[in-house]
This record gives C-alpha cells, structure tokens and sequence, in this order.
C-alpha cells in the first residue's frame, strides 16, 4: 500500500481537463481524504497543454509531489511532457480512440499501459463532452473504488440540468469503471484513511484570503482583474454581499489601491488583490496611504515576471517590490503565508497589524499558494480577535476646541495617533498627500517635517515580527540550515526529511513575515551553522540578498534557485544541498 498516491490528467486547454480533475478530487476530498491539487496551464483560452495533479494522502499535504503514479493522458503531449514523473509500477491510462500510435519515451522503468477509447465511449452515450466523467471511471478502477462514490458530486454540479444529464453522467462513469475493470488488472491501492472520516475543506489560497478576510470584517474589495489574483475577487463577490460588503472592479490597479485607502479612511476594512505588474501601478498610492497614515492591506499573488512575463505560472520575486516599492520612505508590513490555510488566518492579521500601526500592510503569496487546492482540517473563526487599533472616542473629541482635532499627533511615544472616522463630531481633520503638522495641513518646515517623518518611522520599532510564528524543525546542533519563505514551505520540509533519513545534520526555517525582518531569531540559528542554503524561486536570490542584509553571514550562505515558472521540486532541494546549490 502506498503511503499517499499521486494521480494527474492532461490534454489539451479547454478540453475540459480541469473538470475531470476537480471531480476526482472533491470526492475522494468528502471521502476523508487529505489532497493537494496543482493546476499547470497557459495563457491561452483553448490550445496548449494542461494538467491537473493530485496528492491523495491519509495526512495533510501541502505539495502535489515529485513523482507520479497514475497518468490519464487525453493527447500525446502529456505523454511526452508528464511520463518523466512516473515511477516503476505506475499506470498510463491514455485515450486511444483518437492516438492511435502512441510514442512512450524510452526510460528504463516498467509503466503499465492501459489504452482506453474514451472518445468513443462518451460518443457511444451521446455526447463526447461526457468523455471526462468516462476517463473518472477509468480512474477510479485503477484505485480500487466503486463508481457509486462519485455519484454525490455528479448531483450537486448538475442538479439544476435536471435527472437525464445526471443519470446520464452516472452512466458516462460506469463505462469507464467497466471498461477498465474488464480489460486491465492493474490496480494501485489508496492509503487507509485514519480514525473517523475527516470532514475537510478543499480550498486555494485565494479562497483562504477571501474567506479570512470576510470573517476578519472586510466589507470593501476593490481590484482589477489579473492572473492568479482575479480568483480573490471572484470570492469576494459570491460572499461579500451576503453581509454587508461591497465589491468594485476598479478601472485599473491605481484607482483599485486608491479605492481601498478611501475604504479605510472612511472606517470601512478594505483591501485591494493583484499580482506584481498591478502591484508596480499602485506605488504612489502605497506611499499616500504611508503618509496619511491610512490602514491599507494589499495581496499581491506573484507571478512569473517581468512586465507580463508568465501570467499563469509561479515565482517569487516581487520581494523587493513589496519590501522597497514606492517613493520615498514609509513604514510597512510584509508577510509571507506558505499554505491555504495559513493565508486564511494571515489576511486577518494583516487587517489587525494595519489598523494597529496604521501602516500598508503586503500579503504576498504566489500562483501555487493561490491557485492550488489543499484539503484544510479545520479553520477556527474564532482563533483571531479583531483589533481596530486607537479610534478617538467621542467623548475624546468633545474636550478638543474646535477644528484642532490632532490627528497626527506628535506626542505619542509609539508613532501611532488616535484616528477619526468621518461622522464623528469635531474628528474632522485633512488626510494630505502632502507633508502636514499635527492637524493635517500642508507644510515645508524642515523642523516639522523631520518630527513627522520621525514618528512614521517608529510605528514598527514595537513590532516585533516572529509573532505571528516563524517556523523552525531542527535539533539545538546541526551542520545545514534550509530557509525559505512562502510556498517553498512543504517542499522544503520534504527535502528536510530526506537528507535527516540520509544522516544529514539539518534544520528548516521558514520565515512567514520578511519586513519588518525576524533578524535575532535568524542571526542565531545561523551563527550555528556550517552551510546555509537559501532557497528562492526567483533567478536573483532575492531573499538571500535580505539575509545578508539584515544578518550578514555572507561566506555561509548559498542559493538554491528555480526560476522557470514551476514550483520547486523536492529532488532539486536534495540535490542543491548535496552539489552545494549556486554560490552566491
């Protein structure tokens, strides 16, 4: 028995290759099952290759997985693309009804081929769009399931079709677990689920975000439109409105980032999502919200870059852009989640640390954070507090003569003045672009302006950013430390293990906030430290550059870098550590 299985299907883009994964995995996700999910797809409409691979696994998985043990190919191109992951023993399912001579590469391991006329199947029940529910069958012969488990979310998809596309649906799945069943013996085991059915979630990070931002009282989203973040929109807009909230698909990302500030500085949490090209257009907007001390939260899913780069692929390389983006100098945030589920829990921290230090705060995940589905446990709703940061009271105001409402304040030992909602009486004052004194308006002192600047810059000096957890795997002696920020999480935790098993002398940091930067924790653990391999998905070592900024150890120090557009691979971590990565 397999420990977990890993099971992907392609073909051409829009053939409806999605579908047939989704189906697969939200049903063996209601059948208890933890699963990840991983989307490979271009920025095309139709045309091109696609794939969609799923880990199933009796334990949570934050990875799809290195390898492969079943391929469900609907063309020769994800033969020639995917048969590399197989491993001896695995199975081939392709559609044979329209590849009749199918090329298999020549790579020494033993794949079982099982040629299926899917095609003709799906044609045979009168409509080959049924093709994906045949090839589903297929696959769920291979694993050893009855095709009746499939039968609930057949339902639920089509249940507004009505009962004959249903029922013909169940039909087209039938087939394909016959067909199978009688013509092929190989069959790979699924791991036994554990204890009771779980009951879990199967959401992306984008849904992570949208739903934590709901439940930490976001009420305003403003964005454009733009590959991988439009999903967080998308969400927003099917829950928002169920209470209360608004949601405004801006012209472009300047006026989206200037619509959130607007939301916030009318009281309202608001935030604004995009990828690193929208990001780079809302730069003097971050800088207005730095200097009028408006909360503002922005998420930015990075992307394969420059300019449009690779709009459905996924890197990390908009660190400095996050960390150093804007004119000027202001104070910010920058985290970093690594899961779904962490994402969920980090956008309501985010809203927490804006109101708090009345700062910008940056949340950046990636295209395989956001766009990968993970099976999450349990989300506690609960777990974290809102926390509106200081709201002048009305009875505050009262006492104030009029029109000298101090809404920036100099006299305040953390940097942080008592905000005014619009409404309040005698809260009046001017949120300006400009440099201002105390109450808001404009001046060109230079002895004002070194106090205001002054009190910006020590809003984070209270700050301390290993708060929200900074994780780290290790014995107190090891020779090797791993690090990595965001989606490099699960991978690296893997390779983690492996060179542990192969009496390696590790340890794993996974840094979740990048600036304010944890330096005495990471300072620490390095001076320990014979080797320290960074690993960035990004062709510049953007976050080694930040290690060796903030902690020095630059002799120690080597990079690990993936950059082509693909998550970074276990083997490749494994294989960086032992051949000693690139130097910096």
């Amino acid at each position: 028995m397999l420990k977990d299985l890993k099971w992907k299907v392609g073909g051409a883009q829009g053939e409806g290759i999605d579908s047939t994964g989704e189906i697969f995995a939200i049903t063996l996700n209601r059948m208890g099952y933890y699963l990840f999910s991983y989307r490979h797809f271009m920025s095309l409409i139709k045309g091109g290759h696609t794939n969609y691979k799923v880990r199933i696994s009796s334990e949570p998985v934050n990875y799809h997985g290195d390898d492969l043990d079943i391929l469900l190919a609907f063309d020769q191109r994800t033969i020639d693309e995917n048969f590399h992951e197989l491993k001896d023993g695995s199975i081939l399912i392709y559609e044979s009804s329209k590849m009749k001579d199918v090329a298999l590469p020549e790579q020494g391991k033993k794949v079982n081929v099982c040629p299926i006329p899917i095609y003709e199947i799906a044609q045979q029940l009168g409509n080959s769009i049924m093709k994906n529910m045949v090839a589903a069958g297929a696959s769920c012969a291979a694993v050893g399931l009855e095709p009746n488990i499939f039968h609930e979310v057949i339902e639920g998809i089509f249940k507004k079709k009505g009962e004959n596309i249903i029922n013909s649906n169940k039909e087209a799945i039938q087939k394909g677990y016959d067909y199978y069943k009688e013509n092929f013996n190989h069959k790979l085991e699924l791991p036994k689920i554990k204890g009771e059915k779980n009951k879990n979630l199967f959401m992306t990070g984008n849904e992570g975000i949208g739903l934590g931002a709901l439940t930490a009282g976001c009420r305003y989203l403003a964005a454009y439109p733009i590959t991988p973040a439009t999903e967080i929109m998308y969400n927003a807009l099917a829950h928002f409105p169920k209470f209360g909230g608004k949601i405004m698909q801006a012209e472009d990302e300047i006026a989206a980032c200037l619509m959130a500030i607007g939301g916030n500085y009318a009281g309202v949490r608001s935030m604004t999502s995009t990828s690193g090209p929208g990001l780079s257009l809302m730069m003097e907007a971050l800088g207005l919200a730095g200097i009028s001390e408006t909360p503002l939260v922005i998420v930015d899913v990075q992307r394969g870059g420059p300019a449009t780069g690779l709009p459905t692929k996924t890197e990390q390389s908009d660190i400095n852009e996050m960390i150093y983006g804007s004119h000027g100098e202001i104070p910010r945030i920058v985290m970093t989640p690594s899961t779904a589920d962490e994402a969920y829990y980090y956008i309501q921290h985010a809203f927490n640390l804006a109101e708090k230090y009345q700062v910008p705060v940056l949340v950046g995940t990636d295209m395989f954070v956001g766009m990968s589905k993970k099976s999450v446990a349990d989300i506690d709703f609960n777990k974290i507090k809102i926390d509106r940061g200081q709201i002048v009271t009305e009875e505050d105001l009262q006492k104030i003569e009029k029109g000298m409402f101090k809404r920036y304040n100099l006299e305040t030992q953390t940097g942080v003045s008592p905000r005014s909602i619009p409404g309040q009486d005698n809260g009046r004052y001017v949120a300006l672009g400009n440099e201002h004194e105390e109450t808001g308006y404009e001046i060109e002192d230079t002895e004002t302006r070194v106090k205001m600047m002054d009190k910006r810059m020590k809003k984070l000096d209270q700050f301390d950013p290993t708060e929200l957890g900074i994780y780290y795997s290790g014995e107190n002696q090891f020779d090797t430390v791993l690090i990595g920020f965001g989606s490099t999480y699960a991978q690296i935790d893997e390779a983690y293990q492996e060179l542990k098993e192969k009496s390696e002398k590790v340890a794993h940091i996974q840094i979740k906030v990048v600036h304010p930067f944890p330096a005495k924790f990471v300072k620490e653990k390095l001076a320990k430290a014979k080797n320290v391999f960074v690993i960035d998905n990004n062709a510049t070592g953007q976050l080694r550059n930040l290690i060796q900024k903030e902690v020095g150890y630059h002799e120690k120090i080597t990079s690990i870098l993936k950059y082509d557009g693909d998550p970074i691979k276990v083997k490749e971590i494994v294989s960086g550590v032992l051949g000693k990565g690139v130097k910096a």
